[in-house]
């Protein structure tokens, strides 16, 4: 009877508001640096006015950084979102010592998670479009709005042929990456996944429709807190590499930790509003199928967005699964320091939560104003605190009821 193959990560890569490498990102996270900011979201000549929002975008520069390192222009042919993709992948393989390596071809995969895709270029070309009344489209548009352009962009550009495909499911895109990566390594289609996501939705007709639907803060994303009122708006992407661990091993790899399981589920309710049920089960089946159900503590990466609703689902759900265990275990909810990045947020909080595990710190929850009995958990709150967990259970709760929950170990604890 053969064994079940076990997933390692081997390369981490991000971008965001927070800075241009995993690094940055988790000393910014760690350090209580937040990257909302007041952002100028002007529609153009043929708009309405300008608004003024809070979101976390980017450093500007990146793109002409991300052109520099690779030796050729991108911005012609692919969207914001796709460049954050192939940065973090850059970043991912290059720390795994996986560019140009004769293991990436046949066996290796690449799957991606998007929300929406290219929306900066669909806004500027219906602008053309619908605004200037220009007939003809740039050429370039469709493959750079379609959702599998950074897919296919990260394939091309370190020559990939294994499996190679995009998921989307809202908040959970990056997620449901992550686990359909793994389920390629494990069932001996790859040996090695680059997964994660990214998103570039912060444009001025994206944000008029989270607007429509009283999504967005006001302020900032103030995640489990009295007196939360919403998201943040961020963009960015996040990139793990995942490999079979006797391959890893056996070139050599540094192994940073390890993908346990994961628990799935679809809430079948309502577009917009949680359902117990469905987050309860997402996040039991990764206990149990990560193994994790009966550690002494766990920390656990809160969806965390600021809404009402959601942060008050998701305590509710983490009381239900642990019952009187819950208090055990630190919670953290990154989101109030790099915004919510939709389909790239998973992957970015797992990037995150890996480097706290291996740094034996659990990064602080930011603008935080004070209890809300709702919401009571172990809450990190004003610094990094020292943490003796060695495993991190994730949660990605998306819009329509779609539910991911992950398990990793840190790299200290095998």
């Amino acid at each position: 009877m053969s064994h079940p193959r076990r997933i390692v990560v081997t390369g981490l890569g991000a971008v965001s508001a927070l800075g241009a490498s995993a690094e940055a990102n988790w000393s910014a996270a760690r350090d209580g640096v937040c990257g909302i900011a007041p952002h100028l979201f002007d529609p153009g000549a043929h708009g309405p006015e300008p608004v003024t929002l809070p979101a976390a975008l980017a450093q500007p520069g990146f793109a002409a950084a991300l052109e520099a390192r690779m030796g050729r222009k991108l911005t012609a042919t692919l969207d914001r979102f796709a460049l954050f993709a192939l940065a973090s992948a850059f970043e991912a393989l290059d720390q795994a010592g996986l560019i140009e390596h004769p293991a990436l071809d046949q066996r290796t995969a690449v799957v991606l998670g998007h929300g929406q895709g290219g929306q900066e270029t669909l806004e500027k070309s219906y602008e053309r479009f619908f605004g200037q009344k220009t007939q003809r489209m740039h050429p370039t548009s469709v493959p750079k709005i379609m959702v599998s352009g950074a897919v296919s962009a990260v394939a091309m550009q370190f020559v990939i042929h294994g499996p190679v495909f995009a998921t989307s499911s809202a908040c959970a895109s990056s997620a449901h990456a992550v686990v359909q990566g793994a389920g390629l390594i494990q069932t001996g289609l790859a040996d090695i996944a680059v997964v994660g996501g990214s998103e570039a939705i912060a444009t001025a007709g994206s944000m008029a429709g989270w607007q429509a639907i009283h999504a967005l803060s006001d302020t900032t994303c103030r995640p489990f807190s009295a007196g939360r009122d919403g998201m943040v708006m961020g963009e960015g992407g996040a990139v793990l590499v995942l490999e079979e661990r006797e391959h890893a091993l056996a070139r050599g790899a540094r192994i940073l930790g390890e993908y346990l399981g994961a628990g799935m589920s679809s809430d079948a309710f309502h577009i917009t509003q949680p359902s117990l049920d469905g987050t309860q089960a997402a996040l039991r089946g990764a206990c149990v199928n990560g193994g994790l159900a009966d550690l002494d503590q766990v920390l656990i990466s809160a969806h965390g967005t600021g809404t009402p609703l959601n942060d008050q689902n998701e305590a509710a759900t983490i009381h239900a699964v642990f019952g009187d265990r819950a208090g055990r275990h630190p919670v953290i909810a990154t989101k109030s320091a790099h915004g919510h990045l939709i389909g790239g947020s998973a992957a970015l909080q797992a990037v995150i939560a890996l480097k706290a595990l291996e740094a034996g710190l659990a990064p602080p929850i930011q603008g935080y104003l004070g209890v809300d009995p709702e919401c009571d958990l172990d809450l990190v709150l004003g610094a990094a605190r020292p943490i003796t967990a060695r495993h991190v259970l994730l949660n990605a709760f998306a819009f329509g009821g779609l539910n991911v929950s992950m398990a990793f170990a840190g790299p200290s604890a095998d």
